[in-house]
């Protein structure tokens, strides 16, 4: 039977990091996320383990510090553990996009803040000039910090080449935000490749439901995995409840072809105009 955790620091992390203290952040899906201090600074440690339905889980932090390795001189940690891999990257301070734009829901404000928007979608855009795709963007990992937008959780990122060890196929990412293409690729065969323009999608997505709560696509709360995407990749999408530029430029980047998008680099200068 697996463990559902949490799952302390391996022994190998823990010579690695020196650590000073430690909090627990959260425990889901097959991973264990501590905020870790450590003589100098802190860092987020993921502990990797498989689930009843995915095995994969368990290499996702080895295979997320691959990827941050080869977009970033910072410093990083990973291993292997009993049950999978574990890695270490440097905290990243503030507030989800999701989180950051709560008073637009709660107080149907207007216009969502559009250098918030700019800087998401940044932080897209240069990921994209870098070759790589996301493949997981979600409100979640957008941190919006004093620095700008951070992009977080690459495990599923694609644009070079990760360690066999290390490497799984691609099978979707949160459903939510998936783009009609990726459902669709995946209910036919189970796996599917994440581009550029279902990148952009699911920053529509992103910024849909953060503004206005409401999902791109409609279905009962309670449905499966199954038919979330179904409905995913028939449509229609929900009407874009944003107002002014913002509504039109999201409308664009859900549009159900995906060569009809913007870039990520479009993204940016209709967002730059319109501040």
């Amino acid at each position: 039977m697996v463990q559902p955790g949490p799952y302390e620091l391996p022994d190998s992390a823990v010579e690695a990091l020196n650590p000073q203290g430690q909090r627990l952040i959260m425990n889901r899906r097959g991973t264990t996320l501590w905020e870790v201090r450590t003589p100098d600074k802190f860092f987020a440690v993921k502990v990797g383990y498989p689930t009843e339905t995915h095995a994969w889980t368990a290499l996702a932090p080895g295979r997320e510090i691959a990827v941050l390795r080869r977009l970033t001189p910072e410093a990083h940690f990973s291993g292997t553990w009993e049950r999978g891999t574990w890695g270490a990257q440097p905290w990243r301070s503030g507030a989800s996009l999701y989180e950051r734009w709560e008073h637009h829901r709660a107080e149907k404000a207007p216009q969502p803040d559009m250098q918030e928007a700019l800087s998401c979608a940044s932080a897209l855009a240069e990921l994209h000039r870098k070759r790589w795709v996301h493949g997981d963007i979600q409100p979640a990992h957008l941190i919006i910090g004093r620095a700008g937008t951070f992009l977080i959780d690459l495990a599923l990122a694609q644009g070079g080449r990760i360690p066999d060890d290390l490497d799984f196929a691609y099978r979707g990412c949160l459903v939510h935000y998936e783009a009609p293409e990726i459902a669709r690729s995946v209910l036919q065969t189970g796996f599917a490749i994440p581009t550029r323009e279902s990148d952009v999608y699911a920053l529509g997505a992103s910024l849909m439901i953060s503004a206005t709560g409401k999902r791109h696509v409609a279905y009962p709360d309670d449905a499966d995995r199954r038919d979330q995407r179904q409905a995913i990749a028939d449509g229609p999408n929900r009407t874009v409840e944003i107002p002014g530029d913002l509504g039109r430029l999201v409308a664009a980047m859900m549009n159900r072809r995906p060569a009809e998008r913007p870039t990520a680099t479009e993204v940016c200068r209709e967002l730059s105009r319109a501040l």
